[in-house]
């Protein structure tokens, strides 16, 4: 998808079913430590029975509703920030396609909420968004499925390395998310040892510590202000990463490639981050960080 636009904006997807107030105030608080516009937008999907006498009643019925839903988290949006600039869109198409054009157009990153919808649902549902736009979206995209944990200070962000250019670009993306929050970060590499070990596993361990370290190399350096912790464990990737996340800000990791509308060819761990993570999971494109 073409970039056509300057990236300056934070992009919400408003579910006019559902108007998340969490969502809006992540979106809103992330704009003004970016000195970002917020943008909010609803996306009213064509009818499938075209030919219905009532079909266009029924749209305009849905974009009504859109318009109201837009103009309610709006205001919710300048009382938490009155000073924030707020522009909003009622979009004409199929929610997940729409917003991944608007961010190749004007997004710097995109903010959505969770309806907690089953695999299968996600798959088969039209009305799914969190999966296939963190799946094709070409900048960094935030589910916010549970609320950010703030209680620690100073605040930590989770980022998962594997070595891959993909976890590279998140770990860039948790770096600079740190410094305009004063936190630190949490890089872990979760390593799954093979039912047969060919080698010791603390020879394993030390390997790993020192391509996690490669993977990072230079981000301290272009962040002294960020505390670093660099941690090896095994087992599970989601279950590990989902675990050290707990109290955490945010949970971050890397997309590779881009998948189809479904979502299914969104990582597994990334796709299991969506459903086992217990805060915000931000996935990162390669080269979006």
């Amino acid at each position: 998808m073409k970039v056509t636009g300057t990236r300056t904006d934070i992009l919400v997807g408003i579910d006019p079913r559902d108007i998340s107030v969490p969502v809006l105030a992540w979106a809103a608080d992330e704009a003004e430590r970016r000195n970002a516009p917020l943008r909010l937008v609803v996306s009213v999907p064509p009818l499938h029975d075209t030919q219905h006498v009532d079909s266009e009643p029924q749209h305009m019925t849905l974009a009504s509703r859109g318009t109201a839903a837009l103009a309610r988290a709006a205001e919710t949006v300048r009382a938490l920030h009155p000073d924030l600039t707020v522009t909003t869109g009622l979009l004409d198409g199929m929610p997940a396609p729409m917003l991944c054009r608007q961010a190749a157009e004007s997004g710097q990153l995109v903010v959505l909420g969770s309806r907690r919808l089953s695999r299968p649902e996600e798959w088969l549902s039209a009305s799914s968004v969190a999966v296939p736009v963190s799946a094709q979206a070409d900048c960094p995209v935030v589910v916010v499925r549970e609320p950010e944990h703030t209680a620690a200070d100073p605040g930590r962000l989770v980022v998962g390395v594997d070595g891959s250019p993909a976890s590279r670009a998140a770990a860039g993306f948790a770096f600079a998310e740190a410094r305009l929050r004063k936190a630190s970060v949490h890089a872990l590499w979760v390593w799954r040892p093979p039912l047969v070990a060919l080698h010791g596993e603390d020879t394993a361990v030390e390997k790993r510590r020192a391509l996690l370290a490669t993977t990072l190399a230079g981000l301290p350096d272009a962040y002294p202000d960020v505390d670093l912790v660099q941690e090896v464990r095994r087992g599970h990737p989601v279950e590990e990463l989902s675990e050290a996340a707990r109290d955490a800000l945010a949970v971050v990791a890397g997309r590779r490639g881009r998948g189809g509308y479904s979502g299914m060819r969104l990582g597994s761990v990334v796709h299991g981050l969506l459903h086992r993570a217990e805060c915000p999971v931000i996935t990162v494109p390669t080269g979006g960080g």
